[in-house]
């Protein structure tokens, strides 16, 4: 039980994080069981498992609020499927680990450029579809590779693009359910397979994905009101500021300080 309530209280902190600004509920809840110990792969699947949940009620918050862009959301979506189910197939083969890098440093450059659009004149030019497609498998891939990353870098890229901050994220965020449920496809499929040797160890980790569903579906509903409300300059300065913390972050992991 303490262990439950443990992971609920990380899902709903989660989930507030990443329906308000986008990202984050794959990245902190991934960091969180392997600060527990869980290998990079479980980590990932159960992040993902329990994201099926919550996003599924955070997609309904943002649709209810008239959040989501659905031209973009369509553009969107194909590729961030086929992205999330390559990089499940990557992990289970290879450590996903090796992208972390390059994740960090993305991160730390998008991080910085948002911070300093929020205090400039912010551009509210339509999103160009032709860096969709790519942006969305990339986001794709790194999201079940490393844990999380759809929302870090989908939001961070189509925001950086010009894109204002309520439609990007209600639009990411309502998206995020397909890519959920495609890389816990994905997984199911390598367990099923044989593929995934180390797959009996993820029965293990129930406890904690029951956690992370109750806390983040509870959480879930109050993503929709919130980007509603908040002014663009202070969504954009929320968004940057957290990238920017959580590439500083990594980077201390990294370089084993942490």
């Amino acid at each position: 039980m303490e262990d439950f309530l443990l992971f609920a209280a990380v899902g709903f902190l989660a989930q507030s994080i990443d329906g308000a600004l986008g990202m984050a509920y794959g990245v902190i809840s991934s960091t969180v069981l392997l600060t527990f110990g869980v290998l990079p792969a479980q980590a990932s699947a159960s992040a993902h498992a329990a994201e099926m949940f919550t996003t599924a009620t955070s997609g309904s918050a943002h649709l209810y609020h008239r959040n989501i862009d659905w031209k973009l959301f369509w553009r969107l979506v194909p590729f961030g499927v086929a992205g999330g189910m390559l990089g499940a197939f990557v992990l289970t083969s290879f450590d996903g680990n090796q992208v972390k890098p390059f994740v960090t440093a993305y991160l730390a450059v998008i991080g910085s450029w948002l911070l300093y659009r929020s205090f400039h004149r912010i551009p509210t030019n339509p999103v160009k579809l032709a860096i969709v497609a790519p942006l969305g498998a990339t986001a794709g891939f790194l999201d079940a590779a490393g844990g999380g990353g759809w929302g870090p870098v989908a939001t961070t890229g189509l925001l950086g693009a010009g894109g204002q901050p309520r439609y990007v994220i209600g639009t990411v965020n309502a998206s995020e359910f397909l890519i959920a449920l495609s890389v816990s496809l994905s997984f199911l499929a390598t367990i099923v397979t044989g593929h995934w040797e180390q797959a009996g160890e993820f029965r293990d980790y129930l406890t904690s994905v029951a956690g992370l569903i109750v806390g983040g579906v509870i959480a879930a509903p109050l993503a929709g009101w919130i980007v509603k409300k908040l002014r663009e300059r202070t969504l954009l300065r929320l968004v940057g500021s957290l990238i920017t913390l959580l590439a500083g972050y990594q980077t201390l992991e990294l370089t084993g300080v942490l």
